[in-house]
């Protein structure tokens, strides 16, 4: 009887256990869905200073997350894609972290001056996937994204060494850098390939989101003599369209253009002069952010995580590319064709374009 008794305890006993287990785990679930759990794939990015909206960079990569969203119908928030802006550079890491402990499945920092804070946040959270883009981080949790600005800058040095009247052009960097310095290569290498006559003004912001500066450069650039202006600086550069609209509402018949950079810029150009709507943007030469980060999240997404690599976009992978020439280009057919020409040879490797000052200097196309 005492032993009918005493197993007729334990079993309550352990059932009491089970069911109290029970409740803690589905406490457990409770908790994590509250706090970023996901049934699905999720991805995020941090944005550098340059923000969401900057017209650029962090604008095409958004875009990019935006259509994997679209194409895996994921919605915005911790259980798809989601962002976090930056407003100066000392909320990178903390950024990172955020999304890192809110289970993010992968985790972009979008813009090379992350680098140091993506190898630092990679390592203290060696189960988070992370991607660089425009940088290289060596951590096994960390894919690497690279692109060869100078293929589609040399492109837009064409269009520049075609359009301009006075062979003066003009070059906007926005901080020294070596992405900064494929775009300048290139484009200088550009310019002299289908104009040699004409000479590049070659000028640095010291800044990713000085529109002022920007804009107070573009001013001089335009001052000069400068017809065309290219400008490799983020939101910086949306002090270039400025000066160029300003200028254009108030001078009509001066011939001055713009060329944008990482995506079509062209809805940044329209100014009314002269009683008409005109648009002062010839072509933009697109950095596909979109395309790759899309690409790479698919990638992850699938299983082929590509950790401790380097992916790099170019032309011949639609990373790099012109946006369609202005339609008012008096020489627009031979323009087109000549882009459509040099293009060709890039991919077939005829021609290499330099991504260097050094390569830029011992450069020929002949």
């Amino acid at each position: 009887m005492k032993r009918s008794k005493i197993g007729l305890a334990l079993s309550l006993l352990l059932a009491v256990g089970t069911l109290l287990g029970a409740c803690g785990k589905a406490n457990n679930n409770a908790g994590n869905n509250a706090t970023g759990g996901k049934k699905g794939f999720t991805v995020g990015m941090v944005t550098d200073i340059g923000g969401i909206d900057d017209k650029s960079f962090n604008q095409s990569a958004w875009k990019g997350l935006q259509d994997f969203g679209t194409a895996n119908h994921l919605s915005q928030g911790k259980n798809g894609y989601d962002y976090l802006q930056s407003q100066s550079d000392a909320d990178y890491a903390t950024n990172l972290n955020t999304l890192s402990r809110q289970g993010f499945d992968l985790i972009y920092g979008i813009g090379y001056l992350m680098q140091n804070d993506v190898d630092t946040v990679a390592k203290q959270q060696p189960k988070s996937h992370f991607a660089i883009i425009d940088a290289e981080v060596k951590e096994p949790n960390v894919a690497s994204v690279l692109f060869r600005e100078n293929e589609s800058s040399f492109l837009a040095g064409v269009v520049a060494g075609m359009t301009t009247k006075t062979n003066k052009i003009g070059f906007i960097g926005g901080m020294e850098s070596d992405v900064i310095q494929r775009f300048e290569s290139g484009f200088v290498a550009g310019v002299k390939a289908a104009n040699p006559n004409a000479t590049v003004d070659i000028q640095y912001a010291a800044s990713f989101s000085d529109a002022a500066k920007g804009q107070a450069i573009a001013s001089r650039m335009y001052s000069s003599g400068d017809d065309v202006v290219f400008a490799a600086a983020g939101a910086t550069g949306n002090g270039l369209f400025k000066e160029a609209r300003d200028r254009k509402a108030k001078n009509p018949n001066q011939a001055i253009w713009v060329i944008g950079v990482d995506q079509d810029q062209s809805a940044e150009g329209i100014v009314t002069a002269g009683g008409k709507q005109v648009n002062v943007v010839i072509t933009s030469a697109m950095k596909r952010v979109d395309n790759a980060v899309k690409d790479l999240t698919t990638k992850t997404k699938n299983g082929s995580f590509p950790g401790g690599k380097t992916s790099i976009y170019g032309l011949a992978e639609n990373g790099v590319g012109l946006s369609t020439i202005n339609p008012a280009l008096p020489n627009k057919a031979a323009v087109e064709k000549a882009v459509s020409d040099w293009t060709s040879k890039i991919k077939s490797g005829t021609v290499k374009v330099p991504a260097t000052r050094a390569e830029l200097k011992t450069f020929s196309v002949k």
